[in-house]
């Protein structure tokens, strides 16, 4: 690791279908062994899945709602994107425990998370918690957790969770931040 400067970003290019950077990264991370075909297939079939899924739930809770958009700028081309946009605002953490060593002694010192390691580790988690689930394919596991995910239910937001009560358990160790 170089001592002089920080690496540059990156820059990444939007995906092919919907023109977004987020959904770029997402399907690099689904990425195994450079095979970015497989997880475009992946993503795309778990999108596609996701728009029949929220059509059905539109059609049930239209009534119970009228326009409470939280009023983002972004305009989606479809609710299958929507949906995985919530799915990674829901289970993106605020918090996190970093090791902090004083005295001889390791603290668990609770931290704010960077918005961008924020969106990374939500990514991650996302991937991780669809890799173990048990349905036949991966399009459907993939569909399935993002769909979990963006009504906060899931091993994803458990894990999001944990994230949170083990900060909360920690904050006692707070003043050791730096």
């Amino acid at each position: 690791m170089s001592r002089r400067h920080r690496a540059e970003k990156r820059e990444i290019l939007p995906d092919p279908k919907f023109g977004d950077i987020v959904l770029s990264k997402f399907i690099n991370n689904v990425m195994y062994g450079g095979k970015k075909t497989a997880a475009e297939h992946i993503v795309y079939g778990a999108i596609d899945i996701l728009e029949k899924k929220g059509a059905n739930e539109n059609k049930k809770d239209e009534s119970d709602e009228s326009s409470s958009e939280d009023g983002d700028a972004i305009s989606y081309k479809s609710q299958g994107l929507r949906l995985f946009h919530n799915a990674l605002k829901n289970v993106r953490p605020k918090l996190e425990v970093r090791s902090r060593r004083v005295g001889g002694a390791t603290y668990q010192v609770p931290v704010e998370v960077r918005p961008d390691r924020a969106v990374a580790l939500a990514m991650r988690w996302l991937i991780e918690a669809a890799r173990k689930r048990s349905e036949n394919t991966m399009v459907d596991r993939m569909a399935n957790e993002l769909f979990d995910a963006a009504n906060e239910r899931g091993n994803a937001m458990k894990k999001k969770d944990d994230t949170h009560k083990m900060a909360d358990a920690n904050k006692a160790f707070a003043h050791y931040r730096w």
